[in-house]
């Protein structure tokens, strides 16, 4: 019998017990042992819920129990989730994570930290919900060299996405994604991209083996985004989405989340609703696709789940990979004015504008929709853009890059 902890008894929580309950047998089948819930840690009580007598609100109950060899940590937030978490692996207990929270900020640090008291942090469920990519990363694609990454990494903003790209202001469709519990009443997370920036810096540190902050890469989110500019991505071809982007820039690492463009011969640009996306480029295989369930109780908890059973299946063994990254130096991060790629630029359609868009970026096609006029710039830094938009004397309207 494998005796597991839960950290946190709320959405993911409740649903990795659930997971656990319902089956059991499969498991056991597969594992040849059973795994079962012993403790459960949270401030609350459930009365109403068949777990609700393991409930505990002291953490030592399950720190000091000989028998719990594997902990789930589903709290949410660095604190106390990363104090816990580091206490757990210093007490010789495997530890198991939804929280991209923690492992963004902390993640190098709790990797050492298992490898020197022989256990395992593992974070399957951290990364779009459901969707196994982590472990295909670290195993699976081992033997290639990863060259980039981009990912619809947000349930919540591609959601409101897909409802602008039907006619919905992004007010309404805000409104609507509270409604039916995919954004929370402060969405600020989600729409701001800083849900998406902590995901990409894992995504990052795997690819590339290095831990960036997620406070210093560049972010931004999709509250500017308006239904002129949706009407401008589908003239052009395209659709919106909130895409997290990582790639090895001259032996430095480049990670930013920002709406970009997608050409509808892109497989990201069909993602629709609460779905994620993430696109692998590696040099052997070329690109791989994960797509799935990005959030949700079930589909988050089955992730937190088979981190369990792989824990459990490998317990006997001291052979087993596990992602090793360091934390990033200013010397790892790339210079995002260097950045290249395509972008879309609005400016107001006043007159005279075309002639000045054509003085400054040359023949390129434009689009009108109401008052502006956009085109697509050809492949250019970001500061060279910048430099090229002030040289027009417009107003600017919107500056979306191009997903290429």
């Amino acid at each position: 019998m494998i005796y597991v902890a839960i950290l946190g008894f709320g959405v993911v929580g409740s649903g990795a017990a659930e997971v656990l309950a319902s089956n059991r047998a499969v498991i056991e089948k597969n594992l040849g042992k059973a795994v079962t819930v012993k403790r459960i840690l949270d401030l609350r009580e459930f009365p109403d819920s068949p777990f609700g007598h393991l409930v505990t609100h002291d953490f030592n109950d399950i720190l000091n129990d000989p028998e719990i060899s594997v902990v789930a940590e589903m709290m949410g937030g660095s604190h106390p989730a990363y104090d816990f978490t580091k206490a757990c692996l210093e007490a010789g207990k495997h530890v198991v994570t939804s929280n991209k929270e923690v492992v963004a900020r902390f993640g190098a640090e709790l990797l050492e930290i298992a490898a020197a008291h022989g256990v395992r942090y593992l974070f399957e469920a951290s990364v779009g919900g459901g969707i196994p990519v982590i472990r295909p990363m670290v195993n699976d694609l081992a033997s290639n060299e990863i060259e980039r990454v981009d990912g619809i990494l947000n349930g919540t903003t591609n959601y409101i996405l897909t409802q602008m790209i039907a006619g919905a202001t992004f007010e309404n469709a805000l409104k609507e994604a509270q409604a039916k519990g995919y954004a929370e009443a402060n969405p600020a997370a989600d729409v701001e991209g800083l849900d998406a920036a902590r995901k990409i810096v894992i995504l990052a540190a795997l690819s590339f083996g290095t831990l960036l902050s997620p406070d210093k890469i560049h972010c931004e989110g999709i509250t500017k985004l308006t239904l002129a500019d949706v009407a401008v991505a589908k003239k052009l071809g395209c659709s919106i989405k909130l895409i997290g982007h990582t790639e090895r820039s001259n032996g430095k690492v480049l990670a930013m989340v920002s709406p970009r463009l997608v050409p509808l011969d892109n497989p990201l640009s069909g993602i629709t609703d609460v779905f994620n996306g993430i696109l692998v480029d590696a040099n052997m295989v070329g690109k791989v696709m994960f797509y799935g369930a990005g959030a949700g109780k079930l589909p988050t908890a089955s992730a937190v789940v088979a981190d369990i059973i792989d824990i459990v299946a490998h317990m006997e063994s001291d052979n087993v990979r596990a992602p090793k990254f360091t934390v990033a130096t200013d010397a790892d991060y790339a210079d995002f004015s260097a950045y290249a790629c395509r972008t879309c630029v609005a400016f107001e359609n006043t007159a005279g504008a075309a002639e000045k868009i054509a003085a400054v970026f040359g023949d390129v096609k434009t689009v009108t929709e109401g008052d502006r006029i956009a085109f697509i710039s050809d492949e250019m830094t970001e500061k060279t853009l910048t430099d090229l938009i002030a040289k027009t004397d417009l107003t600017l309207c919107s500056r979306i890059r191009v997903l290429g």
